[in-house]
């Protein structure tokens, strides 16, 4: 891999991965690579320690277990949380969102402390949100609606320093009163939706790679996956 090569960090796939969400890290290389970006995905397992110098990490989601095991590793390898103070973009899907918090409690009622890089705290709702999201983006840089496949039972709250990603169109989000869905805090962003999220998101996709590498990206022509934003809005309505 040479020095500008751009790199995609997987976190912790071999824990957090439920939902095919490991397929975002593969949409980014492909993006990259059709715009002449030479990209590589760098796996980081509960074997490895996280490096600080990727260029863009992504997370996906788990369950209760899996996830103690996530936050665990994580607090003790803060190489992702350095990354981001620098500025480098992290996706963090579902489960995830709870990981990076302050604290998420448990369908058993125990509360597990995050590793604090997301100013929001997630407790269990009364039944678990399934089915298609929609939302409208509230993040400056996007201007079509996102969409993905939400199941979770968390009901996740932000704080004064975490703003939402968007606006509940069909589905429930976060599941607070607002009709919020997701977080933004700084260049780390989270979401319930699942999808995978950037292959049903390309306009997201190409945020995230704009922050890695710095630089305007040309835009892709892709019918393919026009027709699929087409039909996942289509099903959510």
């Amino acid at each position: 891999m040479s020095e500008s090569t751009l790199r995609i960090g997987l976190v912790l796939p071999d824990v957090m991965g439920t939902y095919g969400d490991g397929g975002n890290a593969l949409v980014l290389r492909q993006r990259a690579r059709m715009r002449g970006i030479d990209a590589e995905i760098v796996s980081i397992t509960l074997d490895d320690e996280v490096p600080d110098s990727l260029d863009v990490y992504t997370l996906g989601g788990a369950e209760d277990f899996a996830q103690r095991l996530a936050t665990r590793h994580l607090s003790e390898h803060p190489g992702m949380q350095r990354a981001a103070e620098r500025g480098r973009p992290v996706l963090a899907i579902c489960a995830a969102i709870q990981v990076l918090g302050h604290w998420y409690e448990t369908a058993a009622g125990e509360r597990v402390d995050g590793i604090g890089m997301f100013d929001v705290t997630t407790s269990p709702g009364p039944e678990r949100s399934i089915g298609e999201l929609v939302t409208a983006p509230l993040l400056e840089a996007l201007t079509q609606p996102l969409s993905g496949f939400e199941n979770h039972r968390g009901i996740t709250a932000l704080g004064a320093s975490a703003r939402p990603l968007g606006s509940v169109r069909h589905g429930v989000g976060n599941g607070t009163s607002d009709r919020v869905e997701g977080v933004v805090q700084g260049t780390v962003i989270g979401t319930y939706m699942h999808g995978p999220l950037l292959a049903r998101n390309p306009e997201l996709a190409d945020h995230l790679l704009q922050q890695a590498t710095g630089t305007a990206l040309a835009p892709l022509d892709l019918p393919e996956v026009e027709q699929l934003r087409r039909e996942r809005l289509a099903a959510a309505r």
